[in-house]
């Protein structure tokens, strides 16, 4: 196995390995064309051998080497038109055929007999079958894929202009067939050494091989351009000679890439009436690709040939032919189905299919008849009685690849819905199968950025994807994965933003409308569709907030929507989501004193209550309780400055008992340290805190029960986390918390660290101390003792 050595130069570094090389061919060159004006043709064969010795590099990228052999491809032409003259002038072309065959290297010599090749078959036209036989057969030597590829462009380049093109030869010469033989065992070769690219080096370097291949494919698709510029090629020798060598190669090198390239190249290269007269063979080397072809695009590329070719002034009257197409392809489909008895329904499907690609190929702007296509589907499950398809069945597999044809193509949800049978076509699949399609087009919708934006397509499109948000009985009989369940419904919850309108009424109706379809979704389906629901109520609150001086109705309709979200984190209330829900009205509760609607005070209170009651009904657990203080205590601390001491007093003092009744003492010694924040309100008129007392009470509070900690590390983090707290408020100007009340906590936090056994755990407080210290020796006139 020759194996091909990757360049994993920089770019950089490829050009001046290219650089290099050029100079030397530049400095070659040079001397053999001084050769050549002196007459010494031994001297100067031997300064081009040097010239291409270069050739046999593996160090260059397949961009970098064409340039190299291009710039040496030029060089050699001036030896070439040379020896046409020195032959013309009665040099004998056998010796020098002979004589070039004993240079050393494969490369340079393959390079020079290809060249002298080239000038013994034009002054000697009876040999050239055999010369041309005999050098695509020598170029087997050369088997480094890059260079036996360029080395049969070579040969290729330069037999072009002298091939056989006629159908009777005199002795020797050879006819079109020797062209085809010779063009079709270059073509096999260089596939061949293409093919072999692939799988030279490490395999996690594919992606680069693949794209360096891509850079090549003009080499080897060369071939197939040049046997269709033979005007001798008829559609006899096409359809027994050309085709079935061309397709043989193709299906035999088993490789994906070259497959696709090579049959999207018969297409191209090949006349309309040659692919007409061989459709069937073509069609059977398609069902024999290897599965990573994308067998629909070579078929979509044939059918929009014949398409343009049965439009075309050649074969059509009137441009009215290609309007006729469609419909005389529907119509034969059609027929098809309704004669052929033992046809399976996956096959009629594929039927369809072609005939949708055709239709969105060729008739982009026609809808209906892509809807023509889907009523036909919908007829032939009728009229086979079908009423349910398996999931994963060969019968779901086509219908799903039917119904995602317009959906691919259109990358629009709101252009299906012209689709009058495609929802019909959906109900058709069993729920699994409702469900993955849901999936595809609520997918297709996020990617393609859709907004639906009016309360009659929202209802529409939430019908058609039903199975995603509503509770089905059948649902219940099949055991869903809960990861599979919380991946569905986390795209149904991205999708639901895309409900929305420019128009802010438009978008309010698009919510109540919404409301009724995931309202029925179920216990489980709640927890995700219902939060993007009230956060975009939230967010349509702002931007009546922002619309004040145009509406006058702001105020009630604001109120409205907080009414809906509180209604919806309700609903999650119920459904045992106390945690979600709780954090839903909090965040209610930050809108209303945001926006500052009229009586958004109650509102706000309101929200904030329900928050404090389900932390008392719901919450369980010493953990979940004190993360639940944590938010409910940042909330009111933002919200305060919009609450009246009526309202306020009870949130504090409650706040206050709930942290008392905290099981685990830590916990109780954080959650009253957070309640000193919630009496630190500053007065707006003397700029100082209300309620100072209170707040050095909790803070003493904490330090009591830090102390009541039995474990030393867990105590000493206390008491380093209550210094934080006790610098912030000293730092606020609370006079009651002096300089000597922090120095005294820190001097126990020392002694308390003299204590502990050496540990990670005991670093990090040792740390978080070091960092508080650092902060309080930035201040100056301190009486603190560090």
């Amino acid at each position: 196995m020759i194996t091909m050595t990757p360049p994993p130069q920089s770019p950089e570094r490829q050009e001046k390995l290219l650089a290099d090389a050029l100079a030397i061919v530049k400095e070659q060159a040079f001397e053999m064309k001084l050769n050549l004006d002196k007459g010494k043709l031994m001297d100067a064969l031997k300064q081009a051998s040097i010239m291409l010795s270069e050739l046999r590099t593996s160090l260059l990228s397949p961009k970098s080497y064409y340039e190299l052999y291009m710039a040496i491809s030029d060089q050699l032409r001036h030896l070439e038109l040379y020896l046409l003259d020195e032959f013309q002038k009665g040099r004998k072309v056998p010796d020098l055929y002979e004589i070039v065959q004993y240079f050393g290297n494969i490369v340079p010599r393959l390079y020079l007999l290809i060249t002298v090749g080239l000038i013994y078959m034009k002054t000697n036209k009876s040999l050239r079958q055999s010369l041309m036989r005999d050098l695509v057969e020598m170029c087997r030597g050369v088997q480094h894929p890059l260079r036996g590829l360029f080395l049969r462009n070579y040969l290729l380049q330069c037999v072009r202009n002298i091939l056989p093109d006629n159908v009777e030869g005199g002795d020797g010469e050879g006819t079109v067939k020797d062209s085809i033989d010779f063009v079709l065992m270059n073509f096999a070769e260089m596939n061949k050494l293409w093919v072999r690219m692939q799988h030279q080096g490490h395999s996690r370097e594919r992606e680069r091989r693949e794209r360096e291949r891509e850079e090549l494919r003009l080499l080897v698709g060369t071939n197939l351009v040049r046997l269709s510029q033979l005007e001798s090629i008829t559609l006899e020798k096409y359809c027994k000679l050309v085709l079935p060598g061309i397709l043989e190669q193709v299906v035999s090198c088993r490789d994906a890439i070259a497959q696709e390239y090579l049959m999207e190249c018969i297409i191209q290269v090949f006349p309309d009436e040659f692919h007409l007269a061989t459709l069937s063979p073509f069609l059977k080397s398609c069902a024999q690709l290897q599965p990573g072809v994308n067998v629909k695009n070579v078929v979509i590329a044939l059918i929009d040939r014949l398409a343009s070719y049965a439009s075309s002034p050649e074969v059509a009257s009137s441009p009215s032919q290609l309007e006729a197409l469609f419909t005389i392809f529907s119509e034969q489909i059609s027929l098809i189905i309704q004669t052929r008895a033992d046809l399976p329904t996956e096959d009629m499907l594929s039927l369809q299919v072609s005939l949708a690609n055709l239709a969105l190929k060729c008739y982009p702007e026609r809808v209906d008849y892509v809807n023509t296509v889907l009523e036909n589907t919908l007829n032939v499950f009728e009229r086979l009685q079908i009423s349910q398809v398996e999931y994963n069945s060969s019968v779901s597999r086509e219908l799903t690849r039917l119904l995602n044809i317009p959906l691919q193509t259109y990358n629009n949800i709101l252009t299906i819905l012209k689709l009058s049978h495609f929802t019909p076509l959906l109900g058709i699949f069993d729920l699994e199968g409702r469900k993955n399609m849901a999936a595809l087009i609520v997918n297709n919708a996020l990617t393609n950025g859709t907004c639906i934006s009016t309360s009659n397509e929202v209802d529409l499109i939430l019908t058609m994807i039903s199975s995603l948000v509503t509770e089905e009985e059948s649902s219940s009989l099949v055991e869903e994965d809960p990861e599979d369940f919380a991946d569905e419904q986390g795209l149904l919850a991205r999708f639901i933003h895309q409900l929305r309108s420019d128009i802010p009424d438009d978008h309010y109706q698009i919510l109540l409308k919404a409301k009724s379809h995931f309202m029925k979704g179920g216990q489980k389906r709640i927890r995700y569709s219902l939060p993007p629901l009230i956060f975009s109520a939230y967010r349509l609150a702002y931007r009546y907030a922002d619309m004040k001086e145009q509406d006058n109705d702001w105020g009630k309709k604001c109120l409205k929507l907080m009414e809906y979200s509180h209604g919806l984190a309700g609903s999650l209330a119920k459904a045992e989501y106390p945690d979600l829900s709780l954090r839903l009205y909090l965040q209610g509760t930050l809108t209303a004193v945001q926006i500052g609607f009229p009586s958004y005070e109650e509102i706000a209170y309101e929200f904030l209550s329900q928050g404090f009651s389900l932390y008392e009904e719901e919450m369980r657990d010493s953990k979940s309780q004190l993360s639940a203080l944590t938010l409910l205590a940042g909330v009111f601390d933002r919200a305060s400055i919009h609450f009246s001491e009526e309202n306020s007093r009870p949130v504090r003092n409650q706040s206050s008992l709930a942290a008392g009744k905290l099981l685990k003492k830590p916990d109780q010694c954080r959650g009253i340290t957070l309640c000193a924040h919630l009496y630190a309100t500053i007065n707006p008129s003397t700029n100082q805190v209300e309620d100072a007392q209170k707040v050095v009470e909790c803070l003493k509070k904490g330090v009591r029960l830090a102390t009541q900690c039995m474990d030393p590390a867990v105590q000493t983090q206390l008491f380093v986390e209550l210094l934080d707290h006790y610098v912030y408020f000293y730092e606020k100007g609370i006079e009651t918390i002096s300089d000597n009340m922090i120095s005294q906590l820190i001097a126990k936090i020392r002694e308390e660290l003299a204590n502990l056994d050496s540990s990670e755990e005991t670093e990090q407080i040792t740390k978080h101390l070091e960092n508080t210290l650092g902060h309080l020796k930035g201040r100056s006139n301190s009486g603190i003792v560090i």
